[in-house]
Order: C-alpha cells, then sequence, then structure tokens
C-alpha cells in the first residue's frame, strides 16, 4: 500500500454547496457561486481540497489570484529560501534561492511603485510594507522557481492592473458617390460594466501597528515555539487557531513575547 496519502475530493453536488456557502458569505472576494465554483476547480487540479481556496486564493476584479504568503509557503515547501534584508514602509528585499532556480536579490521600493504609476493607489497609501513585501515576494518567486504558481499572480498585483478601457459611441459614414447619398449610421452605445474593486487587506493590517514595534521579538518567540521557520516572519503565520488568538488578543501576544 502507497504510504502517500490521496485527497479525498468532495463530490459535485458537495462542491456546489460549499460555493453557495462561500458566495454568501461574502469572504475572500467571492461574490458569485460560479466564482467559488472556478477556484475549486483550480484548486482541484493543483491536486488540493477545494476548502483550500479560502486560505489560498482570493477574487480582485474577478480574476483569480494567489495569495502571497500563499506563494511563499508554496515555495518553502518545494525546498525554496528566503532572507529578508529591508522590510520597511520604503523598501522591502530579500534574496531567494532554490535548489533547480539558483539566487536572486529582489528589491521593491516606493521610487518604483511610483515609477510603476501604482503608489497613489489607496493601499499604497495605507499599507506600503505589505504592498512592497507582496511584490518582493510574487517576482522572487516567480523569477526563481516559477512552477510553483502556475500562473497565478497576487491580489497586490491584480488590484493594480489596468482597467479596460471604455468604449464610446462612434458614427460610422458609409461612401458613396454623390454627397447628397452620403448615409449616417449610428452605433448604439456600448454598455460598460463598471467592476468592483475589492481590497484585499493582510489578515495582519488590524494589529500591524502594534506588534510591527515588536517585529524582531516576535519573530523569535514564534520561530522558537515552532509556529514559523527560519527566515519568516509573525505576519506568516498559517491561517488557524494561533492566528485567530493573535487577532483577538494582541496585547497579549505582545506581553509573551516581549517577556
Amino acid at each position: 500500500m502507497s504510504k502517500e496519502l490521496a485527497v479525498q475530493m468532495p463530490s459535485v453536488s458537495e462542491m456546489e454547496r460549499m460555493a453557495i456557502a462561500f458566495a454568501k458569505s461574502g469572504l475572500f472576494g467571492m461574490k458569485t457561486v460560479d466564482q467559488a465554483l472556478a477556484l475549486m476547480i483550480t484548486a482541484v487540479a493543483e491536486g488540493k481540497h477545494p476548502g483550500s481556496i479560502a486560505s489560498e486564493y482570493h477574487i480582485i476584479q474577478g480574476k483569480a489570484s494567489l495569495r502571497s504568503d500563499a506563494m511563499l509557503a508554496r515555495f518553502q515547501q518545494s525546498g525554496g529560501k528566503v532572507e529578508w534584508h529591508d522590510h520597511t514602509d520604503e523598501k522591502v528585499a530579500a534574496t531567494f534561492s532554490h535548489p533547480q532556480g539558483g539566487v536572486l536579490r529582489i528589491d521593491w521600493d516606493m521610487a518604483r511603485a511610483k515609477s510603476a504609476g501604482i503608489a497613489g493607489k489607496d493601499n499604497w497609501k495605507n499599507y506600503p510594507r505589505q504592498m512592497l513585501r507582496a511584490r518582493v515576494i510574487s517576482e522572487g518567486v516567480r523569477s526563481v522557481f516559477p512552477a510553483v504558481l502556475q500562473g497565478m499572480y497576487t491580489p497586490e498585483e491584480v488590484a493594480d492592473f489596468s482597467a479596460p478601457t471604455k468604449s464610446l459611441p462612434r458614427e460610422i459614414v458609409t461612401s458613396a458617390p454623390d454627397k447628397e447619398d452620403a448615409v449616417t449610421v449610428e452605433v448604439e452605445e456600448v454598455k460598460v460594466v463598471e467592476v468592483e474593486v475589492v481590497e484585499d487587506k493582510p489578515w495582519y493590517a488590524p494589529v500591524e501597528g502594534l506588534i510591527g514595534k515588536h517585529d524582531s521579538s516576535a519573530n523569535g518567540f514564534l520561530i522558537s515555539k515552532g509556529v514559523i521557520s527560519e527566515g519568516m516572519t509573525w505576519r506568516d503565520v498559517p491561517e488557524g487557531s494561533y492566528r485567530e488568538r493573535i487577532l483577538a488578543h494582541p496585547e497579549k501576544f505582545i506581553a509573551a513575547v516581549t517577556k
């Protein structure tokens, strides 16, 4: 018997019920059953349980995206390593390495974001460090070992994609031998559907201001407890009870890490 345990996939009807629940909850950016089902199919194609979409994927502007912490986790699980150099509101830099992809340092700062024309958006103004970090992770993993991404982008990147250009009403004049015979045809105005942009705030946004001052202590504490691995930060705490405890009682967490 194989030692590998196969993931028990739910039936189509079970997936449909799950999709309805996700859509009704309004969480993770999934507003329709079709969006949730599409993400579930993506997860199944990658050999994952459909329920994993809640922790790894997000719908932004109607497009599926992979969370940056999920990208980094997949990269590290595949043998990749990351060493952080800068992690501030002005600059985030890290060196990514993988046995099959080599070593590469990636830097993202606010000057680069301004040059790219994305620094003026609300998320960049309110959460510059998180946005820079997501860019560094995506570019680093995509450059060193893209096999783990399956062509996906982070929610932060998808939110910065340019919106489609609106089509305007036009008049078409058909040519004719005489000007009097010219026929003007009015083209019906094309209806443009406005896409609601969902701001994807990282899970740690509510407590960033409190814990951020104790980054080093929090990182060392969680590494010693085996919650995260070397090279990770407290922001990489996986979804589950420990993350919920931090969000519910950040002051107790800070007291524990600063003893």
